[in-house]
């Protein structure tokens, strides 16, 4: 029995002695594993559908565990993504946000994936804003909106800005805990530029000082700390 499924390539394995598994995050199906049979070999036809960041329609065929393709309709490799350093090191920590949170089927957060790599690879984008621009998605998906100009305690306006880690919210001075860190001016200008920014537009934008960089530390210690999920260190 023949299927196919539109997804981005994950990762990959070498197994046997021309084999590859792969693991395919997809439209329909969300994260799934699939054989591709002799890739390895120099003539294969599907090499180039093996690596990260391949994004195409996947012919498939039903296996005893694993299914194996047997075609790819490639759509996109990014291939500027692995040309440069920091772009290929920002969309391997989005892919690897994917591969830990992405199992179910989840046609919006997929539809994410493919901007967010489609930014990063054709546009001059400064470094950590996609990625911030995902995570911050992914946030507000989860319930928690860093953007909020009253405290979630008291409700008071906010003159200064603390997240708390615990409960995943922004409190005052008055409110915070030991648990509570501080978000600078810089950050918050930062995550309120992108959170209201379409990627289409990302790089007409410009984000103060360390502004970026503090966004995502406070992104990922948020996410950490409400999914255990830690993300990919990016240099």
């Amino acid at each position: 029995m023949s299927f196919e499924v539109k997804g981005i390539v994950l990762g990959n394995v070498d197994v046997k002695e021309k084999d590859k598994l792969i693991w395919v995050y997809t439209l329909e199906n969300g994260k799934i594993t699939l054989s591709m049979k002799g890739v390895r070999q120099s003539k294969s036809k599907l090499k180039y559908a093996k690596d990260i960041f391949c994004f195409g329609t996947f012919l498939c065929e039903k296996g005893k565990g694993i299914d194996i393709v047997t075609g790819v309709d490639l759509i996109d490799n990014f291939e500027n993504i692995r040309n440069n350093i920091d772009k290929y090191y920002e969309g391997c920590a989005i892919l690897d946000l994917i591969k830990k949170i992405g199992a179910d089927a989840n046609p919006p957060l997929f539809i994410e994936l493919v901007k967010a790599l489609k930014t990063l690879c054709y546009d001059d984008v400064k470094k950590f804003y996609v990625i911030n621009k995902f995570l911050l998605t992914i946030t507000n998906a989860l319930g928690y909106n860093f953007l909020s100009d009253n405290c979630s305690a008291c409700k008071l306006k906010l003159n200064m800005r603390y997240l708390n880690l615990d409960i995943g919210e922004i409190v005052c001075p008055a409110c915070k805990t030991f648990a509570s860190i501080p978000i600078s001016d810089l950050c918050y200008s930062a995550l309120k530029i992108l959170s209201g920014c379409e990627y289409e537009k990302i790089h007409t934008i410009k984000i103060g000082g360390s502004g970026a960089y503090e966004a995502f530390l406070l992104l990922s210690k948020n996410l950490y700390h409400r999914t255990g999920i830690e993300i990919l260190k990016i240099s």
